[in-house]
């Protein structure tokens, strides 16, 4: 039977193996759903690492003298 999310097969070492399995464990989930979390929670956080790293260049680059003024902006 098909079904409708795609999978990935992924080979752990026996002690991560054992960090997920017992933090699945601990909150009853599958594997598999502490595995997407887990996945989700780090894109989260490459995501505002980037983030970040974009808004640290551009305040580099910000010059007071010639930015837009509140007023300026919302007319």
């Amino acid at each position: 039977m098909p079904t409708k999310n795609p999978r990935i097969n992924v080979v752990l070492d026996k002690p991560l193996y054992k960090n997920v399995q017992f933090l699945a464990k601990k909150e009853g989930v599958s594997l598999s759903t502490k595995l997407r979390d887990l996945i989700r929670d780090a894109l989260e956080i490459q995501e505002d690492l980037q983030l970040t790293r974009m808004a640290e260049k551009r305040e580099k680059s910000f010059n007071e003298s010639t930015a837009l003024t509140h007023e300026q902006v919302w007319t």
